[in-house]
Order: C-alpha cells, then structure tokens, then sequence
C-alpha cells in the first residue's frame, strides 16, 4: 500500500458514494512528477544547472547545428513566457553558455546561440541526463516502459484535446 492508496481508502470510506478512483492516477501521476523532477534537478545541480537552464541548452543543442534560435523559436520550443525566456538567456549569457547577436537576416531582432563551452556543456549534462532517467525508471521492463508510455501518451491526449 503507497500514500495513494492511503487517501483513496480514507476517501472511499467517508465518501463511499464517490469513486475516487481517477484521484489514485492522477495523484500517482504527481507524486511521480514531483520524484523525477527531483531526480533530474539533483543531476542538473551536479553541473550547476536547474531545470530552466537546462531546458534552454537542450532546445538549442536539439535544434542541430549551428545550435541558434530566435528568441521566439525558443519560446515556442519551451512554452514560457518572454520575460522568464528573456532571464534564463541572460543568465546563461552571463555564465558563458550562450552568446546574443544581431540576426544577419533581420538587425531589428537577435539569435541566440551555444557557445562552444555550453556545447560542451549540454553534451555532458545530456549524457547524465539520459542516464539518470534510465535509473528512474530501472525497476519496469522495456514492456512495461513502453505500454507505460503508450498510456500516458493518451491520457495526455485527452486532456490536451479537451482544452
């Protein structure tokens, strides 16, 4: 018995005429949220990252060579608001991980861009990165893993689709 089964039992009897069963998912979904994250974030802190700056470095690394978006690519890339994309670039301005220069295509707007010690950098952390969710999730099968996934993807579906 985990803490779900705890409150959904507890639920189950002082409100017996609830089925508060979708509470045991989705309060499972988050509680594995919260322990991945924090799995991830101890790996990122290990290289003096967060998740944010992570996130930043991984979109770039991903975009493929010469590792430079826009601004806006970026923020369709990660979902965030101009402002929070506008502090982690600084930041990892700041730290020497990306550089910001004039679009040749368009000077009225800027890319940004890996420099080559946050090349180095993401490609370290990636590696870590990957690794560390493989532990995560070393106690399921390569079967269980994928029909994990195939549910997720759907339920994530739903949700998603239903606005």
């Amino acid at each position: 018995m985990d803490h779900v089964d705890f409150v959904t039992q507890q639920w189950a009897k002082e409100r017996p005429d609830l089925d508060v069963s979708s509470m045991g998912v989705i309060g499972r979904v988050a509680r594995l949220y919260l322990a991945y994250g924090e799995g991830m974030q101890k790996n990122f802190a290990c290289f003096g990252l967060n998740a944010a700056k992570f996130d930043v470095l991984a979109t770039l690394r991903r975009a493929g060579a010469p590792y430079r978006l826009s601004p806006g690519d970026l923020l369709k890339a990660t979902m965030v608001t101009s402002g929070t994309m506008t502090n982690r670039i600084a930041r990892l301005e700041a730290d020497g991980m990306v550089q910001r220069f004039i679009n040749p295509d368009d000077s009225r707007s800027f890319l940004i861009e890996l420099t080559e010690e946050g090349l180095l950098l993401i490609d370290r952390v990636l590696e870590a990165h990957v690794t560390r969710q493989s532990e995560m999730l070393a106690g399921l099968s390569q079967e269980e893993r994928a029909g994990f996934e195939v549910l997720l993807k759907r339920a994530l579906s739903v949700v998603e689709s239903s606005g």
